[in-house]
């Protein structure tokens, strides 16, 4: 079995994205996050290595900052498994900017195991709740 290798645990978020780089910008989504990075879903991720700005419209906040392709989606199959786009490390974020991440991950993450939580209840005790 192959050990993760992330740093931060990643939580599901999905916030649009807008990459800029010299061929002009693209149009993306985040589908992941962890407080140091990322992985945006867009049609024509950009090269391994690759320095970009880009601009993400999260709730109330919109966060500019700069980025590291570190992982490319460019040719392969574009489906649920395997989408067309690209994890990035953030390179240049605010103290501000970060804070503001941390604190939707946490929340995300409370979230998650309320709903779990509340599903195994459910099971449990053989009820149905909305």
């Amino acid at each position: 079995m192959e050990r993760e290798r992330r740093e931060q645990p990643r939580v599901k978020i999905k916030w649009p994205v807008i990459v800029q780089h010299n061929d002009g910008h693209i149009e993306g989504e985040t589908l992941n996050f962890s407080i140091n990075s990322a992985f945006i879903r867009c049609s024509k991720p950009l090269k391994l290595n690759e320095i970009f700005e880009m601009t993400i419209d999260a709730p109330n906040r919109r966060l500019a900052l700069n980025a590291e392709v570190v992982w490319s989606n460019t040719y392969g199959r574009d489906d649920k498994i395997t989408p067309r786009g690209m994890g990035v490390r953030f390179l240049d974020i605010s103290s501000e900017d970060r804070d503001f991440i941390a604190e939707v991950l946490d929340a995300e993450k409370i979230s998650r195991v309320a709903s779990e939580y509340l599903e195994t209840l459910k099971k449990e005790l053989g009820i149905m709740i909305d």
